[in-house]
């Protein structure tokens, strides 16, 4: 049955607590490398700022909260493994998948803004969180993880489930209507939290580029679940600011 189960989880949406469980390494390297790299702090990171705060700053404390966290991590997966209620090895194949649209959707959406909507991708600017600079791998590889697991439990999970959500439960908008508005929205103000928050230059080429990464970073979490949107993201941004510099 855990076969079965796991074989389905590879061609269908993953189910929210299997996401969960695959996000949470990815989620756990980021909570711990901020440490060492506090400057590659997520802007759209409610979590770790909030524990800080809570902890008065005690580094000691917060490192003994995240090992608990890792701890639960695991009870729960040798518990769901246990009751077939989870597989670790789908997490090879999400990490496959990821990686395949990580390197493949920059081509597309170029193909897209040249071709069909003749704007220049021009992405020249320097990595988030660097402020005119370009940062260090260990550096660029926190911020993309961050920016994998915060911005899409952020601008997907809340901001895109949420608007959906109350458009279909409000308003009794239909299904196909919220999502399509709750898209658009939740991409142009992904878009434009780079330039708000993130303090970059506002050009249409970026913005627009920035847009068309939320449809996608959208479609996949819609279509395939969270976790394949966190490792897309993650992996997609540590392809461009470590190995394109930015």
């Amino acid at each position: 049955m855990a076969k079965a189960r796991a074989r389905r989880g590879w061609f269908h949406r993953i189910d929210p607590l299997t996401s969960v469980l695959l996000v949470f390494p990815l989620f756990l390297a980021y909570e711990v490398g901020i440490l060492a790299v506090p400057a590659a702090y997520n802007g759209a990171d409610l979590i770790t700022a909030a524990i800080i705060r809570m902890l008065h700053g005690n580094v000691g404390t917060y490192v003994a909260l995240n090992a608990g966290l890792l701890a639960c991590f695991i009870g729960l997966t040798l518990y769901l493994r246990r009751d077939n209620h989870f597989n670790p090895r789908m997490f090879w194949p999400v990490l496959f998948e990821s990686t395949f649209y990580a390197l493949s959707m920059g081509a597309l959406i170029c193909f897209v803004m040249v071709d069909l909507l003749h704007v220049d991708p021009s992405l020249s600017l320097a990595p988030r969180g660097t402020a005119g600079g370009t940062p260090g791998i260990v550096t660029s590889i926190v911020i993309s993880l961050g920016a994998g697991v915060h911005e899409e439990l952020f601008f997907r999970v809340l901001l895109l489930g949420g608007t959906a959500l109350a458009l279909e439960k409000a308003l009794g908008a239909r299904r196909w209507v919220a999502l399509t508005f709750a898209f658009v929205v939740s991409s142009v103000l992904f878009s434009a939290a780079h330039h708000i928050i993130g303090g970059e230059p506002f050009r249409v080429g970026v913005f627009t580029y920035r847009v068309l990464c939320g449809l996608v970073f959208a479609s996949l979490y819609e279509f395939r679940g969270l976790a394949v949107a966190v490792y897309t993201h993650a992996i997609y941004d540590v392809f461009v600011f470590v190995f394109k510099g930015g």
